[in-house]
């Protein structure tokens, strides 16, 4: 059912979507005027990524129509990670980035009748991308073409309703963009905060002793993960393995689990307060990524690519897991073939500690709590997030309508 006043519409009607160019590699260069933006620019659920130190420049001849403008729209026609394809970001700054191959620029036919911001929310909801996703071509790797792109079906309202529709919408971004600044500025204080806490360079009134070089298997020990085969995972009931899947961002996840029969011969279960650390894995990315087990996993196993470290100060020691010292000395130790480290390599990991464990409760608790600060902003972040989908999919379906009024349609 078609919403009043809305229409059923093709795309292509209202844009065209234009080609990238084929940028010669050997000019890529770490740095320098133009941005070369690739499917990475782009986050999956859409928008313009800032690639950091992975962000390539380009130093060769440009052709002036690849240059792009402040406000451009552009779509990632290849999926080189999950839910990438048909992903939409507006440029944010006028001659500055290229107009880069498996990019598509969207091209307004009349300013009139559709608004690029409407567009952008368009192009990223589920209905569409779902449309895209259907038309691509490729097994590993979906693909898409301009022509695809611009025979989307969608609805489609009044020009004034799509603008206020998107600036309805925009609320919800400013407050997802800011709610990202504040997670990051408080990671970034909590960095300086362990740099300084951890290492003794700032103290607590009243403690003034000399800390003391300790090997972590003076202050705890590594325990053995269980080894299973296949024929012992069970569908439903049964125990579950903890492997490095299971660990994201210093948290537990339970998104990808391997349940093994409860019968199974366990050396060790979690305890509360145990450290679950990734040993080996294929990116040394995940090497050294530790979680703190809090009673929630106490009945469950460990993975054969995990161990556990149980500690008299668990708290501390997890902070300590997670300081450039700690991952300056898993580097040291990988394995030459296999990205690894061996659990008597780990045992031997030094660090300096306070004698009184009164400083280390007061360190662990400071450090601790600015981790409960951060969290509760993601939690936060994810609300917005989970609050602008559920919005954004009954206003682009006319489910749920802006109030328009007479200044909306002068302002259009």
């Amino acid at each position: 059912m078609v919403p009043n006043g809305w229409i059923r519409a093709k795309l292509k009607d209202y844009v065209d979507i234009k080609h990238g160019f084929a940028f010669k590699s050997e000019f890529f260069k770490g740095n320098g005027k133009y941005v070369l933006l690739t499917p990475g620019s782009f986050f999956e659920a859409g928008g313009f990524r800032d690639q950091g130190n992975k962000t390539k420049y380009y130093e060769g001849d440009i052709p002036q129509d690849y240059i792009l403008s402040k406000g451009d729209l552009l779509l990632a026609m290849t999926e080189q990670t999950a839910g990438l394809l048909g992903s939409t970001l507006i440029v944010p700054a006028d001659n500055k980035f290229l107009h880069n191959q498996r990019l598509g620029l969207v091209k307004i036919k009349d300013d009139s009748e559709v608004c690029s911001e409407f567009l952008f929310l368009l192009y990223n909801s589920p209905l569409i991308r779902k449309q895209i996703s259907e038309q691509s071509t490729g097994t590993k790797v979906k693909h898409t073409s301009p022509d695809k792109l611009s025979s989307i079906i969608c609805l489609l309202p009044p020009f004034p309703e799509q603008r206020k529709t998107a600036l309805t919408l925009s609320v919800w971004d400013k407050a997802i963009n800011t709610t990202e600044r504040l997670i990051e500025n408080s990671k970034q204080q909590k960095k300086s905060l362990m740099q300084q806490l951890l290492t003794g360079k700032k103290r607590f009134a009243g403690f003034d002793s000399e800390w003391k070089e300790l090997k972590l298997s003076d202050i705890g020990k590594c325990i053995a993960g269980l080894t299973y085969s296949p024929t012992d995972t069970v569908k439903k009931e049964g125990m579950l393995v903890l492997r490095s899947s299971n660990v994201q961002g210093g948290k537990l996840a339970f998104n990808d689990n391997v349940l093994v029969s409860a019968e199974l011969k366990v050396k060790s279960k979690t305890q509360e307060g145990d450290i679950l650390i990734c040993v080996r894995n294929g990116s040394k990315h995940l090497i050294g990524k530790s979680a703190l087990i809090k009673g929630r996993a106490v009945n469950q196993a460990h993975g054969a690519f995990m161990t556990l470290y149980r500690s008299k100060h668990p708290d501390y020691v997890f902070q300590l897991f997670q300081t450039d010292a700690y991952y300056h000395q898993v580097n040291k130790n990988l394995g030459a073939t296999i990205n690894s480290i061996n659990t008597s390599d780990l045992h031997k990991f030094k660090f300096l500690i306070p004698q009184d464990e009164k400083e280390i409760l007061l360190i662990s608790e400071c450090l601790t709590n600015a981790d409960k600060e951060i969290d509760i902003l993601e939690q936060q972040l994810s609300d917005l997030k989970q609050e602008k989908k559920a919005l954004m999919q009954e206003l682009l379906t006319g489910k749920r309508r802006v109030k328009v009024e007479p200044t909306d349609v002068e302002a259009s």
